[in-house]
Parts: C-alpha cells; structure tokens; sequence
C-alpha cells in the first residue's frame, strides 16, 4: 500500500540498513537513547524540555533581571507544568511508525510544538477572560497579582492582559528558536521549515475565524468546521505527525496518509470537546460547564443545532439559541433549555456520529501510510485512537447514537502510565 519501509537512525549517527533474506529493508539495530525514550516518550520530552528552557531563561537573564523572575520564568513554568504532552508523543510516533529515530532533533521539536501550545494557551485565556487554567490562575491573574495589583480592578486587568500577551509572544519567540537551533539535515530543514511556517499561521486563523464567528453571531456549520480544523486539527494533531514523518523522510504518499489521518482524529477531537462543554461533568472534565454557549463561541455543535431548527422551522428552538448564546449570565434554567435544543434537533446525536466517522477514517487512513502492527504504528494508532475516540464516563450516551464508539474502544490499544496515559 506505498507505506514507508522503515530505517532507524540511532543517535548522532547514520543508519545502517540491512537486508532480510526476501530482499526487504530491515532497520539497523536501536540504540539504547532511542529504546529509553520508546519506553518513555514524556519522560525523555520533559528532560529535554528542561534543558531548553533553561537555556532560554539564562538568556532572558542577560537582557534584565525583573523581565526573566516576572516573566520569562512564567512562560518557562506553565510550559513545563502540566498539558497531556500530546503534540511531541505524536511527533515522535509518527516519526518511529515511519522508521526512524532522530531522537535528539524529535525531543527538541516537541518542546518547540510545546511553546507554541504555551502561546495559543495565554493568549486565548486573555481572549476568553478566562480565570482559570490547569487549576491554576490564568497566566494574566497570575501577572496582575505578581505586581500587586488586583486583577479585577481597571489597572491590574489592564497590566495583567498585557503583560500576557508579552508572555505569549516570548514563548512564540522561544519555540522559534528552538526550531531553527536544532540539528536537522538540508532536507529535513526545508520540509520542517515548510510546516513549521504553514502551522504558526493555520493557528492564528484558526483562533481569528473563533473570534470572528463570536462577534458576527454565529458560523455556517461548514465555517464552524474549518474553525475546528484550524484551530485544533492542524497544529494539535496533522501538523506533528507530519513533522515526524518529514524527520524520517517520508515519501509522499506516506506524509499524506498520516496527515488525513491527524486532521480526522484531530477534527474528531474537537467535536467531542464541544460536546463535553455542554453536556459533560465539569468534577469529570475540569471545565466550567457551557463555557462556550456564555461566550458564543461559533462551535460546530451550535451550527448544527441553528441549521436543523431553520430547516424544521423550528421557531421555538431558534429563540432560545438567539437568547442564550453569547449570554455570560445564564441560568441553570437556561442551561437545561439549551441542552434540550441540542437534544431535540438532532445536533447533539449528529455530532457525535460525525464524531465517530471522524474516528474511522482517522484509523484507516494511517493503516494506508504505516503498518499499524508494527511497533511505532501501533503505539500511533493508540495515540489517535485516545484522540480521537469517546472520552468514556466523560459524556452520557444518548439515545439512538449508543455504540458508535465501541469499535473506536476496541482498535485503541491502552496507553502505559509511562506513555502519558491518563496524564494531564
């Protein structure tokens, strides 16, 4: 099926194929660097993620002393702490699924896609007014407090907003850095240089086409999608997979597969999301409930829910989405109401079928670029697996949708504790 014949490249060195009787390429025998960080992909990621930013607050330290405790110790810190650390585990499988084994240029770009996700994190709590993240003050209550100032008064919201935005631009800056300091050959420089440009500007338009869908009331419910895709599929999930396979020299048709397959899951994910911030336990999922019906976020879930009512004529449904989204001061009462929309419409059983089509198509694709019974194939199909498939006790089924997801329960192998699995 065209898929990449495998070849390893262990530390700092070449690889050196050899040849199974049936003329085959067979990998050059792993180094010990490379079966440490198979065993522990986080691990092996946080290390090399504390060297990097270590260096990067050394040379804050040298510009000003107040710029690097304030601030460039906080960019380095809500980096370091905390996230499920997906985007370097998909990185460094897509690239061993591939066959090879930059292990040294692989961890340095997952701190890079790290930093990027440090800056997307900051600035959208700064979009959104959110308080919270990770448990945690947001990174501009954090910086108010840190100077003093009362993050609900006009001056302290004002200096903690911007002093985000500062911390957000240091960590883009940091992980461009990174990304341009890391060993990589001529070719693999242009393919990584290539995406590493397309991912930066598919986030930033992806988050603009958020806020724009907020302040014009609303998406279609293909804008909605694209929505999704950029602001989440792509640098979360197609765009680290790609980057991996780039690291192993992919050819083509292999890059493809694995890039279809991440914008699935990647899109999957996402659906999900929306469905888990109407419908999901906040004690289970760590998130304020209808966070994005108070903001009027432009989800897709919206969309279908919108389209379905206009198309049924559904006059009732349709005022209660007009009257509720974008209201910060919903009630319970109005909760229940807009719950029960996205029930009786359709939407919510919709989604959640297109959801676990996302799922499908995800798996077969990957199975059409790399041998998902091969070591690193299979640790990637369980990693797009837990993306992309139903977060389970997460979401009550609904009637008519039950069963959708338990083939993506049964093809998704369990992550180990030392894989991330269950982490934050």
């Amino acid at each position: 099926m065209g898929r990449f014949q495998p070849t390893e490249h262990s530390f700092g060195g070449p690889s050196q194929p050899a040849c199974e009787s049936n003329g085959r390429r067979r990998p050059a025998p792993e180094s010990e660097g490379v079966r440490i960080v198979d065993a522990d992909v986080v691990g092996a990621f946080l290390r090399t993620a504390r060297e990097v930013l270590d260096e990067r607050v050394a040379e804050a330290l040298e510009s000003d002393v107040l710029f690097t405790e304030e601030l460039a110790r906080r960019v380095a810190g809500f980096t370091l702490d905390g996230g499920k650390r997906m985007r370097p585990r998909l990185l460094w499988w897509g690239m061993r699924a591939c066959g090879a084994a930059e292990t040294g240029s692989a961890l340095r770009l997952g701190v890079a896609l790290e930093l990027i996700q440090t800056c997307a994190l900051i600035h959208d709590d700064v979009m959104d007014r959110s308080r919270l993240r990770r448990g945690k003050p947001a990174v501009h209550i954090g910086l108010a407090e840190r100077a003093g100032r009362s993050p609900d008064s006009e001056r302290g919201s004002a200096f903690g907003f911007s002093a985000a935005v500062l911390a957000g631009d240091l960590a883009l800056v940091w992980a461009d850095d990174t990304v341009a300091e890391t060993v990589l050959s001529g070719t693999q420089r242009r393919r990584v240089g290539a995406l590493w440009r397309a991912m930066r500007t598919e986030m930033v338009a992806g988050q603009y086409l958020d806020l724009h869908g907020q302040v014009s009331g609303g998406s279609s419910v293909a804008q909605a999608l694209r929505t999704a895709c950029l602001k989440s599929a792509s640098y979360s999930v197609e765009r680290p997979l790609a980057i991996g396979a780039a690291l192993a020299d992919a050819d083509e048709q292999t890059t493809d597969a694995l890039r279809a397959a991440g914008r699935c899951a990647g899109i999957a994910f996402q659906l999900r999301d929306d469905l888990l911030g109407v419908f999901g336990d906040p004690e289970v999922t760590g998130k304020p409930s209808c966070d994005d019906i108070r903001e009027g976020k432009p989800t897709y879930l919206l969309a279908v829910a919108r389209t379905r009512a206009e198309a049924a004529g559904d006059e009732e449904a349709l005022a209660v989405l007009g009257r509720v989204t974008g209201d910060a001061d919903l009630t319970e009462e109005d909760l229940a109401e807009v719950r029960g929309v996205f029930e009786v419409t359709g939407a919510r059983a919709h989604v959640e079928r297109k959801a676990a089509r996302l799922h499908e198509q995800a798996v077969r694709r990957l199975g059409q670029g790399v041998d998902p019974d091969a070591h690193g194939g299979r640790q990637l199909l369980g990693l797009l697996s837990t993306v992309s498939g139903d977060r389970s006790g997460h979401l009550p089924t609904t009637a008519g949708t039950h069963g959708h997801d338990s083939g993506a329960a049964a093809a998704a192998p369990a992550l180990s504790a030392s894989e991330g699995g269950g982490t934050r």
